[in-house]
């Protein structure tokens, strides 16, 4: 018996029907053990030797693989092809040796397939090889370094910064560029410019625009036309002239297709064509890379997802070039095979694009056997693949010089655009789009000297014709600032600067947006005032360790121990010695003064200029004291007054309501009499109804999401104040029902019951025989703490867990969807699509619950934790390994021979390696 250990079980059970009854096929469920969290997994000064350990959900997993393998006549390691997953077959490997589970003679082969099709595999089984030192070394590396970045920069973080979570190595880096990008666009200052543009005809009535180019033979620059009158002088100095075409100047322009899918740009394009973030992305392509059922066969759709390899192999080149021809003739088939290379910085294109296993399966023939998300990114993949061989678009472009003599004596001169589609080649199929047009503040029109041209058709015109104009128009535009990142083009930065690998991208936003770093407010990435001020710190205190030349060198570091050319210990001790010394440095330094360093580097942002011209960090409320950063451990960064406690002014980070630095009074209110008043706390804008007298405490109100303070008026902020309402009496009670606005939101409550209600305008209308619908079907689900009932819906039912105990659902409850198993309940992080989730990436958050000590509690005696497996595939090179204390003792294992294992120091230090 062979036995063969993939990483996913979906991969194993379809592997095992391609190998026959002779091979036994086992998941490892990703990585099987890792660095613990906690201070002393790295020891420095025993040269870097790492102590591993196994996590309780993986302990009934290596059982079965050891059972296994003492009965096998060969193991075969067949974990992904790439970095992570020839450590997971490295780790494999160390385990079995020191559980002597490895007999004397026993074969040992490490294979690797880009594709789960049965030709794959058989090929890879053919040609086995042996485990890749230098990609384990690399790995090795990788683990090291955000492992001692995290776990010595997060406990410097957290005693200077209190409230900030982590900083790691790319994280940080990702953040940065985000961070500057928010600085650009408030620092950018709108410049005025104008456009005249008109509307011509020639002799036969066609009608075209043309653009005012050049004024006496100077060419106008953008913002050479800056107010209105000038714009409105020109227009009637041209107004009915005699305009006279001077140049027609036509070519033919070809534009070739696309390179294939890498990582990167898979990512980048779900992400502008199908709204996915890049981590839905890869979980999608996950499912689709380890096997679908398809008219009753699981089989893989697509190739390796985690590459930055672009190339196709010669018989899948030929498989597309034939089927381009079949389905659109041999003229769309490009005349040569197209051969592509990456313009990444320091990309490895050890593994082909991503493309369709069999191009023969088009999207619309596989469509009925996938969820909606798992079609539309096959199709985006097949499309682009099978576009990267056809034939180059072609366009005839014209340009066409117009001139017109002036009434003031000036000769201006316009200019005409556009092209014709000659043969569409390529985007028969496929056409990548744009990302990032620049917007005017002109009624919302794209930036005009932006525009493409390639829909834009010209009538015949020829040299000597004479036009008329129907129309001269002159319009105002303003310069715009740098849009805000997206993922797909925060992806590509990274990309291009060499920050990270394609394989961690994805991983690296949700720690972003988990941490609260960022937010996402309509496909944008906006820093939270807790991601200004880490990097803030970092810039201060660590610039070289957030420099983007600095971490791209370093990934080129990574790079060559990967290809065998550098020493990995060597890496990390160069590393080491020069960052302890950045640490070190600081390590005496005052909170007071990292705070007023951060108040120089932010000022613009959190004391921004007033319009008088007064200082903005004077206090608004004493009229003495300096504003300044203040920390809490408990609720994070604020802005206080440094006459404390004489004065307790506070507001958020970046002011209050008013957009200055005092309360704003919207109005009294009719019954009392009092003011109502906009007032800014600690914890953002709310509303208060007067001042109180003596101990009385005046009436308060949250101002909810969807909501601007800046602009609520006094008939909303009397609403708010008003709450909670009685809705009215229970008909079957007697007892009232009453609407009010709580901690999670709009609500309504009765006996103890709480039933969400859509929105705060439901708070305020809502009637009684719908309260009393929402309270019943409330009650119907399982009642939960403090009385309130617990309506589970189940999303999805995604089967048995492997490890055994019972099934695994993906359920929706008070709080968003979760993910439950034997009493394990894991929160399916933002971002992710609940009804899309695989049953690998539910193992991983259940096993990620478990370590932080979710699900039931043992029992007083020997009563075992409920065991779950790890993900298909682990964190990927900077996973992020959150600080928690740990709840039971795994069992440590220690490499033997060449990466030794050390006991770890007993240290209080803790602190979350990077994604």
């Amino acid at each position: 018996m062979n036995v063969v250990i993939v990483e996913s079980a979906a991969k194993a059970k379809t592997i095992n029907k391609y190998l026959g009854s002779n091979y036994k096929v086992l998941a490892s469920f990703g990585h099987v053990r890792d660095l613990p969290s906690k201070d002393g997994s790295v020891v420095p000064d025993k040269d870097f030797e790492m102590t591993w350990e196994i996590d309780s959900g993986s302990q009934k997993i290596i059982r079965e693989i050891a059972d296994a393998v003492k009965k096998a006549d060969k193991l075969i390691l067949a974990t992904d092809p790439d970095r992570e997953g020839e450590a997971i077959s490295w780790h494999l490997l160390e385990i079995l040796d020191q559980k002597k589970a490895l007999k004397k003679g026993l074969e040992i082969e490490r294979v690797a397939f880009n594709a789960v099709t049965k030709q794959a595999i058989l090929a890879a089984i053919a040609a086995p090889r042996q485990i890749d030192e230098p990609l384990v070394d690399a790995y090795l590396a990788r683990r090291a370094l955000d492992y001692l970045v995290g776990f010595t920069l997060s406990p410097v973080l957290w005693r200077k910064l209190p409230g900030a979570r982590s900083a790691g190595r790319v994280q940080s880096v990702a953040l940065r560029l985000v961070c500057d990008r928010e600085a650009e666009i408030e620092a950018f200052r709108t410049d005025e410019y104008w456009t005249i543009e008109a509307t011509l005809a020639t002799r036969s009535g066609d009608e075209f625009p043309a653009r005012l180019q050049a004024i006496d033979g100077t060419t106008l620059k953008k913002l050479d036309i800056k107010d209105e009158a000038t714009a409105f002088a020109i227009k009637r100095a041209i107004e009915k002239g005699q305009f006279r075409v001077v140049s027609v100047e036509s070519r033919d322009v070809k534009r070739n297709p696309y390179a294939p899918f890498a990582t990167s740009t898979l990512q980048m394009d779900a992400s502008r064509k199908l709204g996915f973030s890049a981590k839905q992305t890869m979980q999608v392509a996950q499912r689709l890379y380890e096997g679908v059922d398809v008219g009753g066969e699981t089989v893989g759709l697509i190739t390796y997802m985690r590459t930055d390899g672009v190339t196709i192999i010669p018989e899948a080149i030929n498989a597309i070039r034939g089927m381009i021809a079949r389905e659109y003739s041999q003229r769309y088939v490009a005349p040569f095979v197209r051969e592509y290379k990456t313009k990444a910085k320091n990309a490895q294109e050890a593994h082909e694009a991503i493309r369709p296993t069999d191009v023969t399966r088009t999207p619309a023939s596989v469509a009925r056997y996938l969820d909606k998300d798992q079609a539309r990114l096959y199709e985006l993949i097949w499309k682009r693949a099978v576009a990267s061989q056809m034939a180059s678009a072609e366009f005839k472009q014209t340009t066409a010089d117009i001139e017109v003599k002036g009434r003031d004596g000036k000769t201006y001169t316009l200019r005409a655009t556009g092209s014709v589609i000659q043969f569409d080649g390529f985007l028969k199929v496929y056409d990548e789009g744009r990302d990032d047009r620049v917007m005017t503040l002109n009624k919302g029109k794209d930036d005009t000297s932006d525009e493409d041209d390639t829909s834009r058709r010209l009538p015949p015109l020829a040299s000597g014709d004479t036009l008329s104009d129907r129309a001269v128009e002159a319009e105002q535009h303003f310069t715009q600032p740098p849009p805000r990142y997206s993922e797909a083009s925060l992806v590509k930065k990274m990309e291009e600067l060499g920050i990270g690998r394609p394989s961690t991208y994805a991983s690296t936003l949700a720690v972003l947006q988990e941490r609260d770093y960022v937010r996402i407010d309509k496909k944008r990435l906006i820093p939270e005032d807790k991601g200004r001020l880490v990097i803030a710190f970092l810039e201060s205190f660590f610039k070289k360790y957030v420099e983007f030349d600095f971490t791209a060198d370093l990934e080129e570091k990574l790079d060559l121990i990967s290809a065998g050319d550098l020493e990995y210990k060597q890496v990390l001790r160069d590393f080491w010695r020069d960052f302890t010394g950045a640490v070190n440095e600081i390590k005496d330094l005052r909170v007071g003064d990292v705070l007023e360093a951060l108040n120089e580097l932010l000022g613009p942002h959190i004391f921004p200029p007033k319009e008088d011209g007064s200082d903005p960090r004077l206090c608004p409320k004493c009229g003495t004291g300096r504003l300044s950063l203040k920390v809490s451990s408990k609720n994070g960064a604020f802005i206080g007054c440094g006459n404390y406690p004489d004065c307790k002014y506070t507001r958020q980070l970046t002011g209050d309501a008013t957009g200055t630095d005092g309360d704003r009074e919207l109005g009294f209110d009719p019954d009392s009499g009092l003011p109502v008043l906009v007032k800014s706390g600690r914890f953002g804008p709310y509303l208060q109804l007067g001042e109180g007298e003596g101990d009385e405490k005046p009436k308060r109100s949250s101002i909810p999401k969807g909501i601007d303070a800046a602009t609520i008026d006094l008939e909303k902020a009397l609403q708010l104040l008003s709450l909670p309402r009685e809705v009215g009496i229970h008909p079957e009670t007697g007892t009232p029902i009453v609407a009010g606005l709580g901690r999670y939101g709009p609500f309504i409550q009765h006996d103890g019951t709480y039933a969400n209600v859509d929105s705060i305008d439901e708070v305020f209308s809502i009637g009684l025989n719908r309260a009393v619908t929402l309270l019943a079907e409330k009650r119907a689900g399982k009642s939960g703490r403090f009385g309130r009932a617990a309506v589970k819906t189940v999303l999805k039912d995604l089967g048995e867990h492997p490890g055994g105990g019972g099934k695994i659902q993906v359920l929706d409850g008070k709080y968003g969807p979760y993910v439950s198993w034997n009493k394990v309940n894991a929160t399916v992080p933002k971002g992710t699509n609940p009804e899309t989730l695989a049953i690998d990436d539910a193992i991983r958050l259940l096993q990620e619950r478990i370590a932080k000590g979710g699900g039931k509690k043992p029992a007083k005696k020997a009563a075992a934790k409920p065991k779950a497996a790890k993900e298909t595939k682990a964190t990927e090179d900077d996973a992020e390994a959150k600080p928690a204390k740990a709840k039971s003792k795994p069992k440590a294992t220690k490499a033997p021979s060449k990466k030794p294992a050390a006991k770890p120091k007993k240290s209080a230090a803790k602190a979350g390696a990077e994604s």
